[in-house]
This record gives C-alpha cells, structure tokens and sequence, in this order.
C-alpha cells in the first residue's frame, strides 16, 4: 500500500524524533569508567578499558586526531577480545603471574601515593625548607666523585686499589656501573638534601681529598671521594622544592613501609637456598 506524501513524512518525522529524544536520553548521564562501547559475544568494552590502554601509549600514537585514536583503541580491544574468546585450556602460569604482579604494582602504587600526598603539605615543604637550609643560614655545598658497584665485595675490592694508589677517576672509568663512570665518576656539586641520605652522610664526614666507603644505598655500593667544598648563601625555596619534595617522599615511604612491617609478619626464609640464575629460567613460567 502507498501511504500519503504527507503521512510518509509524518512518520519520518517521529521516528526522527523519536530517534533524538532516545538519543538525548543515552546522553543526559555522563559517560564513565563503567560505560559500556562495544560488546565482543559476551566480552563487555568500557571506556575504562579504552582510558587505561591510552594512558599506556607510546607518546606518538597520542598525536592522532582524538577521532582517529578513539577508533584505534576500540578495534584494537574488539581485536583482543576475539582472539581471546578462542583461548581454549587452563590460564598459562605467565598470565596468572603476570595479572599478580601488575595488581600489586597497581595496588602499591596507588597507597605509596597517599602516604606520599599526606605527607607534601605546603606546611611540611615549608618547614623542612626553614630547617635544612634557614636555619643553617650559609650552607656546605660539596664537590665528590664515586664509583657504583653491585656487591660489597666489588666495591672492597675497589677501596684496596684505592688505598694502594689506584688513581680514582681512571678506576671510576673501569669499574663503575653508574652513569658518572665515563666522567671519571664525577656528581659535581651538590648541597645537602640533594642525595640520598647514607651517601649525603658519608660525603659531609669526608674531608678533602678523603676517600670513604663502601658504603650502600638503595643503588648498590658507592666507594667515595670528597674532592672539595664551598660555602653558598641560602639558596630561595624555589630553587630546592624539587629536593624538598623528593627527601620527603622518601621519608614517609620509608615511615609507612617500617610501620607496615612492623604490623605484618614477613618472612623470606624459603628462598634461602633458591639459585639466584632461576629468576632467567622463562620456561618455569612457559606453560
């Protein structure tokens, strides 16, 4: 049957109508993590999968036209879930493995930054800058080289060649594992607050010229020598924020960490004894 012109396009209109009133409606909420963008079988796709997989991103690929990014990341989810769907066996030991670590990563990562963001408090940078540097009015800034060692031994081993007349920059050259190796093992200067603690507290007791050591630090080993030391004015907050910041990040780790061990029990007894070469072994987890 032929309707009308007039009914035809009344029709069309509603339906039109109809199609952007729905429409609105989808739209009037919010899009969230939990907002479903595509269904592979019974494989739901959020846009939360899709803003994690961004956030992961080589910087290049975030150069794309949002359009053309948006429809990459969503294929490439579709694409992932189709061929996942065909896995077929029980999970393979690297996956289950795998999915731990990245959780406690994720889960570790997200607590070491509220100790963290409790502890960088406008106050807190404030007062640590009126006690570490105004206090002190001028202050020591030190000149030191160092060699970084992995083991205690090897950095013994470097100390006696050292004291029996080694000359420093020439085995920094040869033996260290840092990046101021090639520069003859050469920090330059630097003030207080500006390197981690242990070796911060092993430079201030060298005089210049003093080789110390080995000493260790979250690093390795550091076998050390004070070149010389000057004495600045007290530099403006701004210009050591940034060494603020990172000592007392540091700090409230380290605090939260102590008194998480204090509370828990932790032992590592069982891997006394494991070879350390198993930790390369890939087949233990190739099945």
């Amino acid at each position: 049957m032929n309707f009308p012109r007039s009914l035809t396009a009344a029709l069309l209109s509603a339906t039109l109508l109809s199609t952007a009133v729905s429409a609105q409606d989808e739209q009037s909420e919010a899009p969230d993590a939990n907002t479903v963008v595509a269904k592979v079988g019974e494989t739901e796709i959020t846009l939360g999968h899709m803003v994690l997989l961004h956030a992961r991103l080589p910087d290049q690929y975030r150069e794309l036209p949002g359009n053309v990014l948006f429809q990459g990341i969503l294929d490439q989810l579709v694409q992932q879930a189709l061929l996942a769907q065909t896995f077929e066996g029980d999970q393979p030991a690297f996956v289950k493995f795998s999915l731990e670590n990245e959780e406690r990563s994720m889960l570790a990562n997200e607590v070491a930054e509220r100790i963290i963001g409790e502890a960088l408090t406008v106050e807190a940078i404030e007062a640590a800058y009126q006690s570490e540097y105004v206090a002190n009015g001028a202050a020591p800034e030190y000149n030191a080289s160092h060699i970084l060692l992995e083991t205690e031994e090897e950095a013994q081993q470097v100390r006696e060649e050292l004291d029996g007349g080694a000359q420093f920059a020439e085995v920094a050259r040869a033996r260290s594992t840092g990046p101021s190796g090639p520069n003859g093992g050469s920090l330059g200067w630097f003030g207080n607050g500006a390197m981690v603690e242990p070796f911060q507290e092993a430079v201030k007791a060298l005089a210049p010229g003093e080789i110390g050591g080995p000493i260790q630090t979250q690093f390795g080993w550091h076998v050390i020598m004070l070149n010389e030391t000057r004495t600045s004015d007290v530099p403006p907050l701004e210009s050591v924020r940034a060494n603020i910041m990172e000592k007392l990040r540091q700090e409230a780790l380290q605090k939260g960490l102590d008194e998480l061990r204090e509370s828990t029990e932790v032992t590592t007894e069982a891997a006394e004894g494991i070879d350390p070469a198993l930790i390369t072994d890939y087949s233990l987890v190739d099945n």
